[in-house]
């Protein structure tokens, strides 16, 4: 379960919060190729001269600080893709210059992933760690449909842990 955390020294409506977080789990299960609906997002507000970044851009002196914790398994490629992606997304959201937002991964395993009904399984490539028909969600609840993702064949990566 990705948690990207974002933390900005601005006010923002819960309209604006709604449609960032929309579009970062869009862009994020297009570019690291998996589902959307174990996509976690923070938005936290501080006040202004509650976070310092040195390179930051005079933009109304608006900085963003994004963590993300991810599962291991992404490539560098990706990684860069995705931080490039959120950061024009927050340009686009609030004009927060590229330069004065700042993306920090850390990778876990997909064991230290733990939702009520599962363990997450290491990441690979094209899965979806809540498509296991085994552990689908219960009678009445509502998946959203993957991104890009129909029609796609299942990947043959390592065997799935599931918890018990």
């Amino acid at each position: 379960m990705p948690h990207l955390q974002f933390e900005m020294n601005f006010p923002a409506d819960s309209g604006e919060k709604k449609r960032f977080a929309g579009a970062v789990v869009r862009r994020f299960s297009e570019i690291m190729d998996t589902g959307t609906d174990h996509i976690g997002i923070t938005i936290r507000t501080f006040a202004r001269d509650d976070m310092t970044f040195g390179r930051a851009e005079e933009a109304d002196g608006r900085i963003v600080f994004v963590n993300a914790d991810i599962r291991v398994g992404r490539t560098r490629e990706q990684k860069r893709r995705l931080a490039l992606a959120v950061m024009g997304e927050i340009e686009q959201a609030w004009g927060v210059p590229q330069r004065s937002a700042y993306v920090i991964y850390t990778e876990h395993d997909g064991e230290h992933f733990q939702l009520s009904d599962r363990v997450l399984p290491s990441w690979t490539a094209g899965e979806d760690p809540l498509a296991d028909p085994a552990a689908a969600p219960r009678k009445g609840a509502r998946r959203p449909a993957r991104a890009g993702g129909a029609g796609r064949a299942k990947s043959k990566g390592p065997a799935r842990r599931r918890s018990r």
